[in-house]
């Protein structure tokens, strides 16, 4: 366990830093990391000795509350914090919060801006999910020479613009492999093989929570149908509550006092 101050000036202790994801990284020792949309979630994770979170910044006092010492990283959606300015002010708010890195999709500008305040900051590169059509479609980034290429030099920019880290989405595994050699940013992987130094999935494809779940999701549980029989267990519930109150076998007058709540 690692004492620390956090960026709001609170003492702290967590299991990873920045500095040991970065010694990790180097030694070749695998990491984890998975979404947590709620306490239930991130106390799950942390009990499971999960490595790291990937929260959204407006979710992060309440994860750091349910999970006091794992390493999150406060997420930037492609729909928020547009201006750098905001993206700065979100990035600092999310730290203050209790976050140990911000995560933004956004441009080489935004990451400079907000790494400069000395925030440790994870860009993205491969696929945008929310820029599809420009791929052509959902699919494998990297295949070809030229956008391994591409993606090493945009590596390499990101390391110039202050990134520690990089999310790799849907990036071929063998081109992540041979840029990795090359690069000192952490990688966080998802759709890209086993070739990334943490290896990111949602929580909801994990424990098999996900209707349509994508190409290179796993489930290892089925809380899916879990949820469902909790759903027509409760229906089953309702319909018997509102036959009876019908037919009037509910409520019942009782002769030991009144027994609802108080």
């Amino acid at each position: 366990m690692k004492r620390i101050y956090t960026y709001g000036g609170a003492p702290a202790t967590r299991h990873l830093t920045v500095g040991c994801i970065l010694k990790n990284k180097a030694a070749g020792t695998r990491m984890t990391q998975v979404t947590a949309f709620d306490a239930e979630e991130a106390a799950a994770a942390a009990e499971a000795q999960i490595d790291t979170l990937t929260v959204g910044c407006d979710t992060v006092e309440m994860i750091r509350a349910a999970a006091p010492h794992i390493f999150i990283t406060a997420a930037q959606a492609m729909r928020e914090h547009v201006t750098e300015d905001h993206a700065l002010a979100g990035a600092i708010e999310a730290m203050v919060k209790g976050a140990d890195a911000v995560y933004t999709p956004r441009s080489l500008r935004h990451i400079e801006r907000i790494a400069r305040e000395g925030i440790s900051v994870q860009g993205h590169s491969g696929l945008f999910p929310a820029r599809a059509t420009q791929f052509g479609g959902l699919r494998t980034v990297g295949k070809t020479a030229q956008e391994a290429l591409d993606l090493m030099r945009y590596f390499r920019q990101l390391e110039d613009a202050g990134a520690y880290a990089v999310e790799a989405e849907c990036v071929a595994e063998q081109a992540l492999a041979e840029i990795s050699k090359h690069s000192n940013l952490v990688t966080v992987t998802i759709g890209g093989g086993s070739s990334g130094d943490i290896i990111l999935s949602y929580m909801s494809d994990l424990s098999g929570d996900t209707d349509t779940p994508p190409r290179h999701a796993r489930a290892f549980g089925d809380v899916g149908r879990i949820r469902k029989e909790l759903r027509a267990e409760r229906a089953k519930a309702l319909q018997g509550y509102r036959a009876a109150v019908m037919d009037r076998s509910f409520p019942r007058r009782r002769n030991h006092g009144f027994h609802g709540r108080q």
